[in-house]
């Protein structure tokens, strides 16, 4: 049976559909390592038929689960579809099913196009108003030649230590910037971040 082999019943709802189609091919999913790249091509088109900005992550196996990871690609209007998605999966044995990009520690490197950033060489700053947090995140080696694989890679650092929902849902104003740049402010490792925001964020939130 091919990986992506079904149209959606007039009397399903896409939801539904997509759930269907994972059951039917749930072990080749979880062991997606054998054919990894014609299972992830799968998997996005079925999720496309949901909505076009879902995407997916796979955690590694432990105790014989792995997590699976919806997430709205940081696009707030995709929000909803997340939540949706997420809430009619159906009891999965070996899957525990998330809304949205999880925090992790430790924080991850990241990598894209040939561009590799440490998470311990990155740096923030906090901005604060009365009812805002907005952030600097300090980039290694930024250039605005390559500003978009800075900032897909910043927004998978903040993703990491933040969780995607509160970088969308919660985080203010966000600027990108190399180490060097002159903020007049007091620069801070990103694994310190998850604390500092949190803290700020409580603080907003009882006024």
């Amino acid at each position: 049976m091919a990986l992506f082999d079904f149209l959606i019943p007039k009397k399903m709802t896409p939801e539904q559909t997509f759930w269907q189609w994972f059951v039917g091919h749930e072990d080749e999913l979880f062991h997606f390592e054998r054919n990894q790249e014609a299972v992830f091509d799968a998997l996005q088109k079925a999720m496309g038929l949901v909505h076009k900005d879902l995407a997916f992550e796979f955690g590694p196996v432990k105790e014989g689960r792995r997590e699976f990871v919806i997430s709205a690609c940081g696009i707030k209007s995709a929000f909803l579809a997340v939540v949706s998605l997420a809430d009619q999966a159906p009891s999965l044995k070996r899957w525990r099913v998330l809304k949205f990009r999880q925090r992790h520690t430790p924080l991850c490197d990241i990598e894209i196009h040939g561009l590799k950033i440490k998470a311990s060489d990155v740096e923030f700053t906090l901005l604060t108003s009365k009812d805002a947090v907005g952030l600097y995140l300090f980039l290694p080696g930024y250039t605005e030649e390559r500003k978009t694989d800075f900032g897909n890679i910043g927004y998978l650092m903040l993703d990491q230590a933040l969780g995607e929902y509160d970088v969308v849902a919660k985080l203010g104003p966000i600027k990108m910037m190399g180490p060097d740049a002159a903020v007049g402010s007091e620069k801070y490792p990103l694994k310190e971040l998850p604390t500092m925001f949190d803290q700020v964020w409580s603080r907003l939130s009882s006024q």
